[in-house]
């Protein structure tokens, strides 16, 4: 039987070490104890190998106590582990994330009000069988102006505040690179590549060099529209821009056709609707001013010329063309008074689309 010496230094180890354990709060703090007390330099193996050197008739109950003692602190060993595994599970669920709650919503935008009013008009075009095309921003001088019945010191080049471009210039050396000034140029660019019947609208921007204001801007967009067959009439061009405001606008709308000049078009006429605020009812209108009428486009049948320059024959096919500018057509129907807020990125403004 082990003496009171050796049974109570055992005990103390015993005692000492589960003290130790209990203080061990994470995996390398339990780790160290274990290499104390249980590793091949610990504590405890060191009292299993000092029981070699009691008395032979002691070893036995010696190494059975001290063995005790191992495996009492191996036990607590493992549910010390456990312990703390369990802890940062609890802590790692406390932290997950519940992939089953709702998530923050992402603002959801709308369309520009700009590229709204362009859908909605060439939706109205698709629907009477129009064809929507696209074109350069970045145009030649040639199809901007001189297919155009513009040609080179033409007095009616002043009705445009061009950017022009450095890089291409003719014999006098003016450049012959420039930034559209309308999506005109598509007229001739399409007649080029086709042959009548042709009907096709045109969105775009658009770039003018003029001082900026309420009325202003120097980049703008515009809807371009031409059809080119035999038999085309004024006629056919008051019917369509009469269904197109109709649906633009609503209600049986009333339109007024007034001489007015463009080089590409003879006739040409400015295209105005009866105001749909007051009937011209009231003379403090802001929208027609009490006049009555709102002007919304420009059109007229396409010139002769400008057929011969594409190749057309005048006398065989005849057209006519329109252009509107969406920001004003989208001032008049929402009601906005600046036309510079639609390139302002202002929310406020742009949320309310």
């Amino acid at each position: 039987m082990a003496d009171a010496s050796s049974a109570a230094d055992l005990d103390a180890l015993r005692q000492e070490a589960l003290a130790a354990l209990t203080g061990a709060t994470d995996p390398q703090a339990v780790e160290a104890w274990r290499v104390a007390y249980l590793g091949r330099s610990g504590k405890v193996t060191q009292a299993l190998r000092s029981v070699g050197a009691q008395p032979a008739e002691q070893r036995r109950e010696a190494g059975a106590a001290a063995n005790r003692v191992k495996a009492r602190l191996e036990k607590a060993l493992a549910v010390r582990s456990e312990e703390l595994r369990s802890a940062r599970l609890d802590a790692l669920s406390d932290d997950a994330i519940d992939v089953s709650l709702p998530g923050r919503l992402a603002e959801i935008g709308s369309l520009h009000p700009s590229t709204r009013i362009m859908r909605e008009i060439c939706a109205i075009f698709e629907r009477m069988g129009f064809q929507v095309v696209e074109g350069p921003e970045v145009e030649w001088d040639r199809y901007n102006f001189e297919l155009l019945n513009i040609p080179k010191d033409h007095p009616a080049r002043d009705m445009f505040d061009t950017f022009w471009i450095d890089g291409a210039a003719d014999e006098d050396g003016r450049s012959t690179m420039l930034l559209r000034t309308h999506t005109s140029p598509m007229q001739a660019r399409v007649m080029e590549e086709r042959r009548p019947p042709i009907r096709v609208v045109v969105p775009g921007k658009v770039y003018r060099y003029e001082a900026t204001d309420a009325t202003h801007e120097s980049q703008f967009h515009q809807v371009e529209g031409l059809v080119v067959d035999e038999g085309v009439s004024f006629a056919n061009l008051k019917h369509t821009l009469y269904e197109f405001a109709r649906q633009l606008f609503g209600g049986e709308r009333k339109v007024r056709f007034r001489c007015d000049y463009f080089p590409f078009v003879e006739p040409g006429v400015d295209v105005a609707i009866d105001c749909f605020k007051c009937d011209g009812d009231d003379a403090r209108c802001r929208i027609c001013r009490g006049s009555g009428w709102i002007e919304i486009m420009g059109a007229g049948m396409v010139h002769p010329q400008v057929l011969r320059n594409v190749g057309y024959d005048p006398d065989r096919y005849t057209g006519f063309a329109f252009g509107m500018g969406p920001e004003r057509i989208a001032m008049l129907k929402y009601g906005i008074e600046d036309i510079r807020l639609f390139l302002g990125n202002d929310l406020r403004f742009l949320s309310q689309f």
